[in-house]
């Protein structure tokens, strides 16, 4: 409850208004004057002490002053003004008085508005009053307004910005992410998938050169890959087009645009879905070959998992049967060379033989080395018989002549015989030279005898390695048809894509705070 003014005394009273404004303001004037020179002579504390003692801020008595000037108060100083206007009983801190300056300095002085101007008596100022914010508040308690403006600043600019973050986050992640899930929820089409494993393995048994490896995943390795890249290119698609018709199953009318293919698709993007529905990957650790085939039917999936393990089969078996005959036609080629070097050297040996009608000249220079030996053994005991006989005194003639004639006769037997040899050893198809060129011939044979039995073990050695060099597919688990779709996996699908939206908008805003930061610098 507002309390009422008192009137001063000294006060003037209101005059009409007309043409006598001018003086009895005047008049007014000095009377308010000269009352305040007289309470501030009774009064040792003035009235512009106390004003001053307020806070007003500058703003405020600037405001006072102009206020002032529009009633026509002629005030020393902006106290004084603000003393003169209460005096008169005008708040120059009220809202109403206020807007009324600030239309009065839009349209511009008149004599019109002078004249309206409601002219007010002084009145008492009740300190308790709670009309005039400014006036009641202390320093302190104002530094304490104006922070609390600023934080309402500060929040209000916070709140702007996390309106316009969630605004960006709504178009760059949340609507993005909700037509994502939108298409995996009800859009995609239901995708059945088979999984087989299967392995490649080797023969029983090891080489003398392969054996360290053999019977370890890295001895199928090669063939393994092989078979893995085979599977994944265009030769195996080309083939499950032909035999079942594998491209014409997604280009069907209730594939979903995403995933169908046009009639008139290309063999590249034909590839390009076969990669996305056969995955095939390789376990180098175990060995084992993992292949998962999707498909809109489940049966369909089975058919098609079957039909690449047979290509990878047909396939394994052409790349060992290659390598086998590569192998064996090396080692059958070796045998039948040192077969013919061998055949070669028997005939030759054949002919030697036949060239001097003696099958075998060292017998019969044997025979005639035996004989002559014979022939100098008897002649020997023959000279000793006839020694003996002259050692008498009177010594038989006839047996002296007998035993001569018997040396006589060895003699020319021994004559004959080297004679014999000799003439079998001169020119140059004697026994000698025929008998070297025979040996030669028998030591060449003995020789293409011995390669050509190297030959035939290294035969049977190449046909043991390649039969040990065999490759066999072995599926561990079969394919089975899936009773509920495999694909897609719509929370984990619109998860993951929640998170790579956010991602990508966390780095475009980085590197653009980055870059707004670099250039403001």
């Amino acid at each position: 409850m507002t309390t009422k003014p008192k009137v001063n005394k000294y006060s003037a009273k209101r005059t009409p208004q007309g043409s006598g404004t001018a003086e009895a303001r005047s008049k007014a004037m000095a009377k308010i004057r000269q009352a305040t020179q007289d309470q501030a002579k009774g009064d040792p504390s003035s009235d512009i002490e106390k004003i001053k003692n307020e806070g007003l801020t500058g703003r405020q008595l600037r405001v006072a002053r102009r206020l002032a000037q529009k009633h026509g108060l002629d005030a020393q100083s902006d106290f004084e003004a603000v003393k003169l206007l209460r005096e008169m009983g005008i708040d120059p801190f009220q809202r109403a008085n206020l807007l009324d300056l600030a239309a009065n300095d839009q349209t511009g002085p008149s004599s019109t508005a002078q004249e309206n101007t409601k002219i007010q008596l002084p009145q008492t100022f009740d300190e308790k009053s709670k009309s005039v914010t400014g006036l009641e508040l202390s320093p302190a308690q104002r530094r304490e307004y104006e922070i609390g403006q600023i934080q309402k600043d500060v929040a209000r600019r916070r709140r702007r910005k996390l309106v316009a973050l969630f605004m960006r986050l709504a178009v760059f992640v949340f609507i993005p992410t909700f037509v994502v899930g939108y298409y995996f929820y009800r859009v995609a089409t239901p995708m059945y998938a088979s999984s087989s494993v299967y392995q490649i393995e080797t023969a029983e048994g090891a080489g003398a050169v392969g054996g360290f490896l053999t019977g370890t995943q890295y001895a199928t390795a090669q063939d393994t890959v092989a078979s893995q890249e085979f599977l994944e290119s265009k030769d195996a698609l080309v083939r499950l087009n032909r035999d079942i018709g594998f491209s014409e199953v997604f280009k069907q009318d209730w594939i979903d645009p995403v995933q169908r293919l046009s009639p008139d698709a290309t063999l590249e993007e034909e590839h390009k879905l076969y990669r996305k529905v056969v995955t095939i990957g390789y376990d180098p650790a175990d060995g084992i070959v993992r292949m998962e085939v999707a498909t809109p039917d489940p049966e369909y999936s089975v058919k098609v998992s079957h039909r690449l393990i047979e290509y990878a089969e047909e396939t394994l078996n052409n790349l060992s049967e290659l390598k086998r005959n590569d192998q064996m036609r090396d080692a059958l080629k070796s045998f039948e060379d040192a077969e013919e070097a061998r055949r070669r050297a028997q005939e030759d040996l054949i002919e030697l033989q036949l060239q001097g009608a003696i099958l075998d000249p060292q017998s019969v220079i044997a025979s005639l080395r035996a004989r002559s030996d014979q022939v100098e053994i008897q002649l020997q005991d023959k000279e000793l018989e006839l020694a003996a006989l002259l050692d008498n005194t009177r010594p038989n003639q006839a047996k002296v002549d007998g035993v001569s004639r018997d040396i006589a006769r060895l003699e020319a037997v021994l004559a004959e015989l080297n004679a014999e040899m000799l003439d079998m050893s001169a020119g140059e198809n004697s026994l000698a030279r025929l008998s070297v060129r025979i040996q030669m011939a028998q030591a060449d044979l003995a020789a293409r005898d011995m390669m050509l039995q190297s030959a035939m073990q290294q035969v049977e050695t190449t046909r043991t390695e390649a039969n040990r060099k065999v490759r066999y597919l072995t599926v561990s688990v079969n394919p089975v048809a899936s009773q509920e779709p495999t694909y897609p996996r719509k929370f984990e699908n619109t998860i993951l894509a929640f998170l790579l939206f956010a991602g990508i908008y966390l780095m475009i805003s980085l590197t653009a705070s980055v870059l707004r930061e670099q250039v403001s610098s």
